[in-house]
């Protein structure tokens, strides 16, 4: 599986931490396995005919030749990682696969004498990494876009040849994580998550909830974000930027800013805008369970572009069912939406009408407003309300796995099936099976122990969903667990 890593500026750097014992004495044995030309030394195996200065000279001489501006930053840095159960490969075949990576992402196309400098290193059993320097030999730059996409599909062809384990081709749903100078400086200000973390929950949530642009940026004002709007030359909206009010950057002169797309794959403004859905009266708990339990037989019974939609509308619901939730579930029910996201997102179409999406739409309004229409439904409602979205997933999970190359959604949904059944056993009864069909009859009192330290001693058993405080404009958004892309 190829992955961009850090680039830079700086070659001698790079080569020393790949060289070097690790940030925890991880790397063992490092040396090269590949590079632009053949036989070049190894200088953790041969130091005394080139060193590691030596060799960043060398692959910093193109750079430094060329007469038109250099780039900002010419080191090109990518890990290729094999999964854990494949059989370890030789240092033969780490080389061929590093030729045909900087084959496909255009660094040093085969045959190619004027190509990119390059070398593979190898310090672990089950990677290497790729350094390569951004100037060709002749003196022009390469060209590289979509580098990571063509290099996915090369990988492919080795996990095939090779018998090793089929990842999920690259279907860019997965979320955007934060990179390692954003998660250092979350770290460095005593926070813990990084901004662009809080923003993608804060934003999907709105997302989520909102019905109209309009509805949208104003539950991100009223969130405390900082919102900035685009226009297009006609005056119409076409696309939006958020930022957390103290994050600034450039010397503390200027926020940092993150376009919706920047966020998530599915949180630019005209990915938002094909989920919206004609406002629903909202309904009690009982209904958005029935509604919910119709609409997993429907997903069921979807169609590969139906499904799409279906899929969409479910991790929506389960967003602000995560948001509604009581105290007693609302970790496990928030960790199961962040599971859940990335099964949301089919890949490969844009088509988000359903059969199923209207009823998960209408349950997710009804617990938009079930702190206030739900009151004394207390824990059988929320049991059972977790036994009709556990249905759902199941569905969904189905769904994924009756499609092709849907590796990383199936085990998503699975992954979130799981911690909503955990859930459910806080309620006090456990969730049905698999195989098992949920009764219809709910106890009429299944009392439920408030966690420690929360409310006053002898506070009665949850009766009903707690009403979910309003946010105040200028504060930032509620801290939630971490996530990870």
């Amino acid at each position: 599986m190829p992955k961009k890593a850090e680039s830079g500026e700086t070659t001698a750097d790079l080569l020393a931490y790949l060289f070097g014992p690790g940030n925890h004495e991880e790397h063992i044995d490092p040396h090269l396995v590949a590079a632009w030309t053949p036989g070049l030394p190894c200088p953790a195996r041969n130091p005394d005919r080139i060193t590691l200065s030596d060799l960043a000279l060398l692959l910093d001489a193109p750079v430094e030749a060329l007469r038109g501006p250099k780039p900002a930053e010419h080191v090109w840095h990518v890990s290729v990682r094999n999964d854990p159960t494949d059989r370890t490969l030789s240092d033969a075949e780490w080389a061929t696969v590093a030729a045909e990576m900087v084959h496909a992402a255009g660094i040093a196309p085969h045959g190619d004498t004027h190509a990119c400098r390059w070398v593979a290193v190898r310090h672990a059993d089950d990677h290497i990494h790729i350094v390569a320097t951004l100037a060709r030999q002749d003196g022009r730059h390469p060209r590289i876009r979509g580098d990571i996409p063509r290099m996915h599909t090369a990988a492919r062809a080795f996990e095939t040849a090779w018998n090793l384990r089929p990842m999920s081709p690259l279907d860019r749903t997965a979320r955007r994580a934060p990179v390692t100078g954003e998660r250092e400086k979350a770290a460095r200000r005593g926070l813990p998550e990084a901004s662009r973390e809080s923003l993608q929950r804060t934003v999907r949530e709105a997302a989520a909830r909102a019905t109209s642009t309009t509805d949208f940026l104003t539950r991100l004002r009223d969130a405390g974000l900082r919102v900035r709007e685009h226009h297009d030359e006609n005056g119409a909206l076409d696309g939006y930027a958020v930022a957390l009010p103290g994050d600034r950057a450039d010397r503390n002169t200027r926020p940092v800013w993150f376009s919706g797309r920047t966020l998530a794959y599915d949180l630019s403004l005209p990915r938002i805008r094909e989920r919206f859905h004609p406002t629903i009266a909202p309904a009690d708990l009982t209904r958005a369970r029935t509604r919910i339990r119709e609409a997993a037989h429907l997903l069921a019974r979807a169609g590969r572009a139906e499904g799409a939609g279906d899929v969409a509308a479910l991790g929506d619901l389960l967003v602000v069912a995560a948001a509604t939730s009581p105290t007693v579930v609302r970790d496990q029910v928030r960790a199961a939406a962040a599971a859940f996201e990335q099964a949301s997102r089919a890949p490969g179409t844009r088509t988000l009408h359903g059969t199923a999406r209207a009823h998960f739409k209408a349950a997710a309004r009804a617990l938009d407003h079930a702190p206030r229409a739900a009151r004394g439904g207390g824990a059988p409602a929320v049991l059972t309300l977790l036994i009709a979205l556990v249905e759902a997933i199941e569905a969904a999970t189905a769904w994924h796995r009756a499609q092709q190359h849907h590796d990383a959604q199936t085990r998503a949904a699975a992954q979130a099936t799981a911690l909503l059944r955990e859930a459910a056993t806080l309620t006090g009864t456990p969730p049905p099976t698999r195989n098992s069909r949920p009764s219809r009859a709910v106890p009429r009192t299944v009392r439920v122990t408030p966690a420690a330290g929360r409310g006053p001693a002898g506070s009665p058993p949850v009766a009903a969903v707690p009403a979910r405080p309003r946010a105040v404009p200028g504060a930032g958004p509620t801290p939630g667990p971490r996530s990870s892309r």
